[in-house]
Parts: structure tokens; sequence; C-alpha cells
């Protein structure tokens, strides 16, 4: 078989990166080794017959503020997001609760009454947010250097604005609730969403997530599909085959081809060869790409010891739950929410990635939990709800069978403290350990929900490894098309859509400087010394 290209992983990122290639014109095959395209972006029946549940990633922010989502039309292949009357909310222990509105006037109001003076800042917060929204956009998912929205960015904010957005890039998020609030509402919603990465609360770099996120949700709320998650990767799979491409499922790829330093097709296991006239890009992890996918073939010494640093982010651990009617909670105000935060207070933020970063169970651990019915009612049965939570866990664990229930009931007990009656409602349970994550997907190693980690270290120019931060790899023809580059984990479709922009260009009227370019940078970044 002969294509202009062939992209492996039908995840998100490889599914847009096909779809750019064959709207440009090329012929282009996708080649997936699971049976389902989707990657962390599917749905099944796991707990009860009639209850969907979402495998992996649910709330899609990201998606509907991305251009690259947005442009595809989706909703002309039959995706329709639904929304929860309320974004997010924070439920503690005490049976109190913070609640991130659609409308941040509302949010605005109840921060207010909860500490004066918050409600300003919140309304300051956002306003900030939306003089920069569509500049940061452009420049999140778009190639690095973003120099074009770099310089619309610096045109709107000016100099005094700029270096305040710049030091947000690296202002822990604790300090960032301490600096502009009194009351503790705006740092649960702030740090609640930082810890979506795996970037500690009290760690530079977190308080950029957790502004990014809770935006996010003010400007465009937590949205989902309307069916379950398996519907956004039906939808991308449809627009992908309306364009040309050809879907192959149940194709794991066992090796890049190279041929004359150039990468020129994959095998798969049985020995078929799929030939690129033009590019390989793969939808795969850093590690799986140079370490598997090119075992048979010597790379730079810089880059393998760059590997050897290469840092996962947190692993993972989730369990999903069929209720026979709705969680109970202690605070009538997070019924609404299709997103609860729970199990901590802001402390016990920070307690929880301390023990993650020496490597133990967090005993009271963090919960992200998911109400999917508010949002979506064709879940599941009328009167019943079909929800799940995630938690973080350190990675290299052996989880038997007893250490693994052990930490389940954490967690049940921590929905139990903010939701009285929890227990009862459940009539189904399925239980997703961090190596069953990452047997139904092979990229979410452990559990690692994003590429690998968020923290600054591992961004910008040093994602995955320290080099150009960009698609483009030391090979001429294979571009790293997955979460492990530039701009990481998310459902976004931007890592997919610079890897083939990047493809296109090095074909374009321009592509021999464009390659020479390349060639040349690469080089001296991976020159020995």
């Amino acid at each position: 078989m002969r294509a202009d290209a062939v992209v492996v992983g039908a995840g998100p990122n490889g599914l847009v990166a096909a779809i750019a290639l064959a709207d440009a014109g090329w012929d282009v095959v996708l080649l997936e080794a699971n049976d389902v395209v989707g990657g962390a972006v599917r749905s099944a029946e796991v707990t009860t017959p009639g209850y969907s549940t979402d495998l992996f990633s649910a709330f899609y922010p990201l998606a509907t503020a991305s251009p690259v989502i947005r442009d595809l039309d989706l909703g002309a292949h039959g995706l329709v997001w639904r929304h929860s009357p309320d974004v997010v909310a924070h439920a503690l222990d005490d049976g109190s609760s913070v609640v991130l509105h659609p409308d941040a006037a509302e949010t605005a109001d109840d921060l207010e009454r909860a500490a004066a003076g918050d409600g300003a800042a919140w309304l300051e917060l956002v306003e900030g947010w939306r003089r920069v929204r569509d500049p940061l956009l452009d420049a999140l998912f778009t190639p690095f250097p973003p120099v074009l929205a770099a310089a619309r960015m610096a045109r709107r904010l000016g100099i005094a604005d700029g270096l305040d957005l710049a030091r947000l890039g690296v202002l822990p998020v604790r300090r960032l609730a301490d600096e502009r609030f009194r009351g503790d509402g705006p740092g649960l919603l702030l740090s609640g969403n930082a810890m979506h990465s795996d970037v500690p609360p009290d760690a530079a770099g977190s308080g950029i997530f957790g502004w990014l996120l809770t935006m996010l949700g003010q400007d465009v709320g937590f949205p989902v599909p309307e069916g379950g998650a398996g519907r956004l990767a039906a939808a991308l799979r449809s627009r992908a085959e309306q364009a040309g491409v050809q879907v192959r499922t149940g194709a794991r790829v066992a090796e890049v081809v190279v041929t004359g330093g150039r990468a020129t097709g994959i095998r798969l296991p049985d020995g078929t060869l799929v030939t690129a006239r033009r590019a390989v890009l793969a939808d795969v992890s850093a590690p799986a790409l140079y370490e598997e996918l090119l075992a048979g073939h010597e790379l730079p010494a810089r880059l393998v010891r760059g590997l050897q640093r290469f840092q996962w982010d947190n692993a993972t651990l989730k369990v999903n739950w069929a209720l026979d009617r709705p969680v109970p909670w202690a605070d009538d105000r997070v019924r609404g929410s299709g997103t609860v935060h729970l199990g901590v207070d802001r402390d016990g933020f920070v307690d929880v990635a301390a023990e993650l970063t020496v490597g133990r169970i967090p005993k009271r651990p963090f919960l992200l939990f998911g109400q999917m019915a508010t949002a979506d009612p064709t879940r599941c049965p009328p009167g019943t709800e079909t929800s799940w939570a995630y938690t973080h866990v350190p990675r290299g664990l052996d989880w038997t069978m007893n250490l693994l229930l052990e930490h389940v009931e954490r967690m049940q007990d921590a929905v139990e403290r903010v939701a009285p009656g929890f227990g009862a409602t459940v009539v189904g349970r399925h239980i997703q350990s961090p190596l069953g994550l990452q047997a139904e997907d092979s990229s979410l190693v452990e559990g690692a929900l994003n590429g690998g980690t968020a923290a600054v270290h591992q961004q910008l120019f040093f994602r995955p490894t320290p080099g150009l931060g960009r698609p483009e790899t030391f090979l001429p023809g294979l571009y790293l098309a997955s979460a492990s580059a530039h701009p990481g984990g998310g459902v976004h479709g931007a890592c997919g859509w610079n890897a083939a922009r990047a493809a296109l260009g090095a074909e374009g009227r321009t592509g021999a400087v464009r390659r020479a370019l390349t060639r040349t940078a690469w080089a001296r970044v991976l020159r020995e010394r």
C-alpha cells in the first residue's frame, strides 16, 4: 500500500492531522491499534446496561475553544454539545461549596457574599482573560515559537500588562489566589482546575493552568458530547473519511521504516509495508516513537539522553458508577455542576501534591468527579445518574487487588463525606487501575493523561526533550503529532494540526528552504560536546 502520508494513531490529534492533510489534497492512511478510533476519547457501557461511561476524558472546554476543532464543522457529522446548568463546583467536607456559574456576574455575586471585594476581583480576572483570549489561544495552538500571535498579544497588552501575563506564566496557583482574593472560594476554583495537570499548587506554572481552565469554564463552559465522549471521536472519523482518509483500525504499527536517512513508511507486525511518499506522522508518545517504533535505528546521543530524562505526568486511578438516583449532595447548589472537585480544602491540595512527589498514596485524595446526566440525560435511564471520579496516584506502584480496593474505598469515602448516602445509590461499579488505563490506550502509560509532565521544565522548546519545540523530528519526513509535543495534553487537536502544517510546509514552494533550516537547527541542537 502506498499513500502520501501515513498517520500512526487515531486519537484526536491523529484524526485532526489526517483531516488537515486530506483537506490539502494528500492521500492519507490512518492506522489505529485499537478496534475503535478516539484514543482517550471513548465511551462504553461498563457499569450496568443502559449507563454510558466516558472511559477517559469527559469534559471538553479546550475542544470548544480550539479554533482547530471549531473549524472542522463537526456538527455536520453528528456532534452535539451539551452543557450542565453550572460549570464546576468544589464541595467541602463541612457541607459548603463554591460554584462557577456560566454567568461571570453570578459567580462574582457568590464570591462577594463570601468575602467583600472578591466579586470585583473576579470580574477583573475575567476581563483580563477577555482581553488576551484570542491571541493567547492562537499562541497556545500554533507551533513554537508563536511569532504572529505573540506580536498580536504584545500590541494588545503593552509592556506592563505583558509582563504581568509573563509573570502569571510562572506563578504558583496558590500565590495567584492569595494575591488577588480574600476568601477561599476563588482559590478553590483556581487550584482545583490547576490540579487537572500534574503541577503542584505551590509550584511555578500551576497558576497559568488553573487560570486558563477556570477562565475557559467561565467563557465556554465544560461541555460534553451528547451521547458520550465516543460521539466526538465518531464525528472526527466521519469528517476524516469525508475528506478521503483511509481509516484502518486493529492495525498496530510495529516500526517506522527509514530509507536513505528519511522516514518512508511503516511496517505492521505481519510484515505489511505501507509506504509514505511524503510524511509519517506519529500520534504516539515520544518514548513510544523513539524507543519502540525507531528501535532498530540509531538515535542521536543527545536525544537518547533527553529521553532518559523524559518525565511522565502522574498516574491515574478512575472509578465509574451507575446510580439509581441523582447524587445526594449535602449542598444542593452542587447538583447543577457537571464537574465537581472534592476531597480536600485549599491546604489539602498542597498535602496531596507533596505525597505524590515523594511517592506516597494520598490518605485523603483529591477527586475530579463527573455527574454526566446533569449535562446530558441521554447517558442513563430517566431519574438516574452515571458518574465517575479519578484521582492521581504515584507512578510505579505494584497495584495488588487489596491495595487497589483500599484506595477505591478512600475515593468513595471522599464522595460520601460531601454526599451522605452516596453508597446506597450505587447499582454498578467499574474500576480502571493505572495499568488498566494503559491497557486500553497505550499512550496512557500508568494512566498519564497529558503525554508527559506539564511542569515548566518540559514545556515549549523543552517538550518532549530540549530541542526546537516543534513537531519536526531529527528524521526528515517524520513528525511527532501527539500530546508529547507542544502544546501538550488536552483535547484540542493542536498537536496533530501543527504536525500536519509542518509536513505541508515542507512540501510547499518554500519547502526546500524549510527542510534545510530544520536540518541545520536539529544538527546544532543534537551536536555532541
